[in-house]
């Protein structure tokens, strides 16, 4: 399964805003076309991430139906209350694995957020939701370079995070090789129950084999965003997240035939030029190139033509 991380992971370090009626609109024509789950929004602080300040809004204008597919990204038990009272139940408690990024992104400790991850599941459960367990630079950390797979299993076996729903590894810089992604999902199947999701970026071109890699071990999901956007403001070198034109392409789910994924490039494009952001999918690169004998070619767009 693919989750769509566009209205997070994807806007939050674009130079020009997106409007919240925009957002709106893009959560819906995705989740019209069949994606089966969002992230759609953060409660990081506004001033620290501008594009993602209208997150409640966006919660405010989607329906208690559509909120059920929509995940927010949240770090505090204060996060998960401000959400909850706006109408979510799902939330996605991020933390790093090493310090000096949880530090550098969080401004306190991993034991820190640690400490605080049993009053967020309470929260959580107090409005029937859901919560994850998002476990970032489960790989390598910007400052303080490879995380040891014992690390992140340590973490997932802590007591405190007893109560999260699901596991969510990260590959927030981009940096591990599929070898790395396969043995991490595996161990962590092995160890414990809950579903693993697996979040990638594309720096160092793996994206897509890391995501296959990690369904094929056991991941009930992987993370990915229209055009290749995103990064991290606190993980110098991290570039985009996967492209979801290129995951689905890769994974034709049930739910996909070529119309469907023509409509998902032409959303992607769409953002993408609204943003004057950098088309980073191969799959829409391919698509557009491809002629009318392959089925899921779309043919020229005016500016490739």
């Amino acid at each position: 399964m693919i989750r769509d991380v566009t209205l997070r992971d994807g806007l939050q370090l674009t130079g020009k805003p997106l409007p919240t009626g925009t957002k709106v609109e893009l959560a819906r024509a995705l989740l019209d076309l069949g994606v089966p789950e969002l992230e759609i929004g953060s409660m990081a602080r506004p001033d620290v991430v501008p594009p993602l300040a209208d997150t409640l809004d966006v919660v405010a204008a989607l329906t208690a139906e559509e909120l059920a597919r929509c995940w927010v990204w949240v770090a505090t038990p204060g996060h998960v209350r401000r959400a909850a009272d706006a109408g979510v139940t799902r939330f996605q408690f991020c933390l790093s694995a090493s310090d000096a990024h949880n530090q550098a992104n969080l401004n306190r400790t991993t034991e820190k957020s640690m400490d605080t991850l049993p009053e967020a599941i309470d929260l959580a459960r107090g409005v029937g939701g859901e919560i994850q367990l998002c476990l970032a630079t489960s790989f390598t950390c910007p400052f303080e370079g490879q995380v040891a797979p014992e690390r992140v299993l340590e973490l997932i076996a802590d007591p405190r995070a007893a109560g999260a729903d699901e596991i969510v590894v990260c590959d927030t810089l981009g940096q591990a090789v599929p070898a790395e992604v396969r043995d991490l999902v595996a161990a962590v199947r092995q160890q414990d129950p809950r579903p693993v999701l697996f979040h990638g970026h594309d720096t160092w071109g793996a994206g897509v084999a890391n995501s296959l890699v990690a369904l094929e071990a056991g991941a009930r999901a992987v993370d990915g965003c229209l055009g290749a956007l995103g990064g991290c403001p606190f993980a110098p070198g991290a570039g985009g997240n996967t492209s979801t034109e290129d995951l689905l392409f890769a994974l034709r789910p049930e739910w996909l035939d070529p119309a469907r994924f023509a409509t998902v490039v032409e959303l992607g494009e769409r953002l993408i030029d609204t943003l004057g952001e950098e088309h980073r999918s191969r799959a829409r690169q391919g698509a557009r190139a491809s002629t009318g004998r392959f089925p899921w070619a779309i043919g020229s767009s005016p500016e490739m033509s």
